[in-house]
């Protein structure tokens, strides 16, 4: 099955990969970076650079988070020792939660 063309994603959505691709053309800029550079360092194309730069939809998240781990743009928390205890704490929450979701088969009686 073909991929889509385009995708719908939410105004948010969208503000926020433009955010994100701002806040890391600037910091490649500031470190004086040339988009060749980043984007041999990162081991990715030039043109998926500058989508990334664009805040293009269709960007590997992979990609994008570690372009801006290059250029030090902070993603889910400002020090490194705080995102890694976010990630124990999520490690321990899905220890305790069943491997997937189910939907109940249970039909409920609700005649009174």
């Amino acid at each position: 099955m073909a991929k889509p063309v385009s995708r719908a994603i939410s105004r948010y959505t969208n503000d926020a990969l433009v955010l994100l691709g701002m806040m890391i053309r600037v910091a490649r800029i500031e470190r004086k970076m040339t988009i060749a550079e980043l984007a041999m360092r990162a081991n990715i194309s030039q043109a998926l650079l500058k989508r990334l730069e664009e805040g293009d939809a269709g960007c590997s998240i992979g990609a994008a988070f570690e372009v801006a781990a290059i250029v030090g743009v902070p993603l889910m928390a400002d020090d490194p020792k705080a995102l890694a205890v976010k990630l124990a704490h999520y490690r321990e929450k899905l220890a305790l939660l069943p491997k997937a979701a189910r939907k109940s088969t249970r039909t409920v009686n609700d005649d009174f």
